[in-house]
């Protein structure tokens, strides 16, 4: 009986390390856990940076034509959370995003790409800007594997309707979390 659940554990350990590295994956080389005065947007209050974290992804699955960014904040008090970013047709030959890449002035984006607006009212990144004293707001940032070239969007759709393009073309996503606050001055 032993040796039927060492065996199973060596094989349950192999397949996951075997399997789990092929997997569709976001990380950053600038981004952690928790978001800084480097993201934090500048306007509404917040005296931040306002640049968007330096994304990789590997391991897209097969079939992907293009991808999407979004970063969302679902506990912006709203009812509806809040779109932070919204990047989309990204070229399937992509696969990393440089920091600041949502600056639309400084066009860091692939040829193509475009950056609509956010809930801010503006085109490309804007950071977190929690309300002073509302504890901490999770901001989740997602690369979506897309089964389609182009969205047949432009730069003025809102989230929701790009949102809804997202999710009737998506293949696999992968994302991450960093949290905010802004503490009462």
């Amino acid at each position: 009986m032993k040796s039927t659940h060492l065996i199973l554990g060596i094989l349950l350990a192999v397949s996951t390390t075997l399997f789990g590295q092929n997997t569709f994956t976001l990380s950053s080389d600038t981004l952690g856990g928790a978001t800084t005065i480097q993201e934090e947007f500048n306007g509404f209050g917040c005296t931040g940076k306002n640049q968007s974290p330096q994304l990789s992804w590997k391991n897209a699955p097969e079939g992907t034509k293009s991808f999407a960014i979004t970063m969302y904040d679902p506990d912006a008090p709203t009812g509806s959370g809040w779109w932070h970013w919204v990047v989309f047709d990204i070229p399937s030959t992509t696969t990393q995003l440089v920091t600041d890449a949502g600056n639309i002035k400084l066009n860091l984006t692939p040829q193509g790409t475009i950056q609509s607006i956010t809930d801010y009212g503006a085109m490309g990144y804007g950071g977190p800007c929690p309300p002073e004293g509302h504890g901490l707001h999770q901001y989740i940032i997602t690369v979506y594997a897309l089964k389609t070239d182009t969205l047949g969007l432009n730069k003025n759709t809102n989230p929701a309707v790009v949102g809804y393009y997202l999710w009737n073309n998506t293949i696999a996503k992968a994302s991450i979390v960093a949290y905010y606050q802004r503490e009462k001055q």
